[in-house]
């Protein structure tokens, strides 16, 4: 069992599993061995056999919190967050001083859409570890998203306070200052944050965003460009990539990134929010419109926020920009009533400056100033 955890600190995870296994063999009722697999059996994505594991450490120690947050973890990654919920819970009330059980049902409440019950468990968090950086750029991303700025920049800055190096931290505040209309600190952060990591596509992806927006549509997909060979199996990339080629007026190019963003993804709200643009800008408004409206029915279905715990990203759907999207396309069909509502709703669901701009001038098209 000690070797197959030096093993696994040394990532040679195939040495690992075989000393676990040889350590049960020889021990079956060696709870601590079941435990150490279970962490092989995540890197491996055998969420099957963790859990099972899970449930003979349950067995063998039915007080052992860690049994019950490490099965949670488990089910939150084969998509049952009730049950990991459960077990989550279930932990804490063996363990109430255990830091990662808070933190990680805080990120399946995020999933979820509670984000009040998801900053109370990350405030626990931070109460019984103040000084993880981490754990306040958690909770600074649920702020940005519930639309509580102020608290949002201050866990960026206090996360970057604590660990002035953590790429992380200015990538998400990076995505906050881009969500606010302040474009060339956004990028600033995203320059820092690739600086600190240089193969972090993610921020490769988030800057890509913001020339997108700035207009510098050429800049953006030299980023996409990085982030694909970076991260060549994230659909999201491809997604972004063809939103840009549509906004240029390159919509084979745009069809074909959002082909292959489906082949990866099949059933992505983000899909098809993007080939209904595809479509829109190739004059095919009513299968423009049957995309945007299979976007909002996905998003309704399965929430705007979508966390991956295993690649430690999060996908926040932009809904306000889907209904503006749509109203351009029920605007150029002349269908004017669904057109007013569209802008309307995007004024609703949106802070960013630019949008809200963009929103007020097609209303004013239609003789409508709300200011």
């Amino acid at each position: 069992n000690n070797r197959g955890i030096a093993y696994l600190s040394k990532e040679d995870y195939d040495r690992a599993l075989a000393d676990f296994n040889q350590a049960i063999k020889i021990q079956p009722n060696f709870a601590p061995a079941y435990l150490n697999r279970v962490a092989i059996y995540f890197i491996k994505e055998n969420y099957d056999l963790a859990i099972a594991d899970c449930n003979q450490v349950i067995k063998l120690q039915p007080d052992l919190a860690l049994g019950y947050m490490k099965r949670g973890i488990a089910y939150f990654f084969k998509g049952d967050r009730d049950r990991a919920i459960t077990d989550l819970n279930q932990a804490i009330k063996l363990q109430p001083d255990l830091v990662l059980a808070y933190s990680i049902r805080g990120s399946i409440y995020y999933d979820k859409g509670d984000y009040n019950l998801a900053i109370s468990d990350y405030n626990q968090a931070i109460k019984l570890e103040p000084d993880d950086f981490e754990i306040y750029r958690d909770r600074g991303d649920i702020y940005k998203n519930k639309g509580d700025y102020e608290r949002a920049i201050a866990d960026y800055n206090q996360a970057i306070k604590l660990k002035p190096d953590f790429a992380s931290a200015y990538n998400s505040r990076g995505i906050f200052y881009k969500n606010k209309g302040n474009y060339d600190r956004a990028i600033a952060d995203y320059n820092q944050a690739i600086k600190l990591k240089p193969d972090f596509a993610l921020a490769y992806a988030n800057r890509g965003n913001t020339y997108q927006r700035k207009g510098d549509y050429d800049r953006a997909i030299t980023d996409y460009n990085q982030a694909i060979k970076l991260t060549p199996h994230e659909a999201f990339h491809y997604r972004n990539r063809s939103y840009t080629y549509a906004l240029k007026g390159n919509y084979d190019r745009a069809l074909a990134d959002v082909n292959q963003a489906f082949k990866l993804e099949p059933n992505s709200a983000g899909g098809y929010h993007r080939r209904g643009f595809v479509y829109a800008g190739k004059g095919d408004y009513d299968q423009a419109i049957a995309d945007y409206n299979q976007a909002l029915k996905l998003i309704e279905d399965k929430g705007k926020t979508i966390t991956d715990l295993k690649k430690k990203v999060t996908t926040t759907y932009d809904v306000a920009q889907i209904y503006y999207d749509r109203g351009l396309t029920y605007r150029k069909q002349g269908k004017k009533e669904q057109a007013i509502s569209d802008f309307k709703k995007t004024l609703e669901l949106t802070k960013e400056p630019k949008m809200r701009q963009d929103a007020e001038k097609e209303l004013k098209k239609f003789g409508i100033t709300l200011r």
